[in-house]
């Protein structure tokens, strides 16, 4: 007599694809950034190849070199800034809020990253980053796709994980009687 096995709940069967997920159905996420950066690509070696034609390849060289330098030296004042700001903290004994200009690196950073990059189309992405008028609408339109990024997949994947987790817990503060343990936890090498 055969045995079959059974794929337990949340693991992979013999299909490759997750368990409770359909098969045609596959993230929306995975199919729009490879198809974004390929189109990305596409427009930035474009662009330079119509301002190469324009101006020429070595005036186009020239600006690339100077945006990449300029993102370097962001990135590099964005982090001691960023630094002397955590510095200052912890001499205080206080933790700046998250909203503070001095811990707001994050867009000046991504800017030089963008800066960085050769092409003329990710260095004006990276300079709207860096002014404050269209900073302000790069951070709303951040906090508006991480919230709806946020709402949208933690249903489909965190079931069998809220599962595992609380099964870790009931085996972990429950005896095998099923009574609860109080307690504390000492550790010997913290004596005095």
């Amino acid at each position: 007599m055969t045995h079959q096995a059974f794929p337990a709940h949340g693991s992979t069967p013999a299909s490759g694809r997750p368990a409770g997920r359909p098969a045609g159905r596959r993230s929306r996420l995975r199919r729009v950034v490879p198809l974004t950066l390929a189109a990305w690509l596409v427009l930035e070696i474009w662009l330079l190849v119509q301002v190469a034609s324009l101006i020429g390849w070595l005036p186009v060289l020239a600006l690339l070199v100077l945006s990449a330098a300029l993102g370097v030296s962001l990135i590099k004042r964005a982090g001691l800034k960023a630094f002397r700001a955590a510095t200052a903290a912890f001499e205080q004994g206080t933790v700046p809020p998250s909203g503070a200009p001095e811990t707001g690196t994050s867009l000046t950073v991504a800017g030089g990253l963008l800066l960085i990059l050769p092409g003329f189309l990710s260095d004006l992405v990276g300079l709207t980053l860096l002014f404050p008028p269209t900073r302000a609408l790069w951070r709303l339109v951040g906090r508006r796709v991480a919230s709806s990024a946020l709402r949208g997949t933690a249903p489909a994947d965190a079931a069998p994980l809220a599962d595992a987790l609380r099964l870790q817990e009931q085996l972990r503060i429950h005896r095998p009687d099923g009574k609860v343990i109080q307690g504390e936890v000492v550790d010997p090498t913290d004596r005095p």
